[in-house]
């Protein structure tokens, strides 16, 4: 069976013998038996740490969980510097979920989840940062800026929570780079390992700031900033 992956500028071809098996397993047999000098990041093997997210034929994939095809085309996440080979560096894309504050800011004691509660936002926190969705989302082609898929997610996951005593601080926090400017592709949803809709976080997070009184910016511009800020046509 033949791959191809990327290294530098160019991709290298390896011919492997097995059948059946995970690209992880497949890695780990070309670095041991054909290529010592190949690089890739690995780490629990069952889909729950997220550090072998890589690209298979330009799309994000879980390494320990992608079962190998014949001519696949495995790259490195986009959107992110590479190391080496499929190796990225992570800190620019996890420096996201500091500047969405992803976390309760104002943690109420007093206030008690029921059962019902935390499956609120259960889901949310199944996230593994693994950042596949950081690198399909398109947006960053544009804003290297923006809070993304998982920041906002992130963001969704602490508004929800009841223990939040300052919910608004979290809304303002996402309004420049953040929730209006994502195009709600969905490409994100596609490519989460946890089948987490980052896009559906983000139109319930476009529901709270409407509610909290912003507006789509977009919105204004597209009429030459012809609507006031309560929407009534000003001329």
């Amino acid at each position: 069976m033949k791959i191809e992956v990327k290294r530098e500028f160019d991709f290298v071809q390896y011919d492997v013998d097995m059948q059946d098996a995970t690209l992880l397993e497949v890695l780990q047999k070309i670095k041991t038996e054909q290529d010592n000098s190949l690089a890739f990041s690995s780490g629990c093997r069952s889909s729950v740490c997220g550090s072998c997210a890589m690209r298979v034929n330009e799309k994000e994939v879980l390494a320990c969980a992608y079962k190998v095809q014949e001519g696949d085309t495995i790259e490195p996440l986009r959107n992110m510097q590479v190391i080496r080979d499929l190796v990225v560096d992570m800190d620019k894309a996890l420096q996201t979920n500091k500047r969405a504050q992803t976390w309760l800011q104002n943690y109420n004691k007093e206030v008690k989840l029921t059962q019902e509660d935390e499956k609120i936002n259960a889901l949310q926190s199944d996230c593994i940062l693994c950042g596949a969705c950081y690198s399909a989302c398109p947006v960053y082609a544009v804003n290297e800026e923006f809070l993304g898929p998982f920041a906002l997610t992130g963001v969704w996951k602490y508004l929800s929570d009841k223990r939040e005593a300052s919910p608004q601080e979290k809304i303002d926090t996402i309004q420049t780079n953040g929730v209006w400017d994502c195009t709600l592709c969905n490409e994100c949803t596609l490519v989460c390992p946890q089948n987490i809709s980052s896009k559906a976080d983000i139109e319930k997070l476009r529901m709270k700031s409407s509610m909290a009184g912003y507006t789509d910016p977009n919105f204004a511009q597209s009429f030459g900033g012809g609507f006031g800020y309560d929407g009534s046509p000003s001329f």
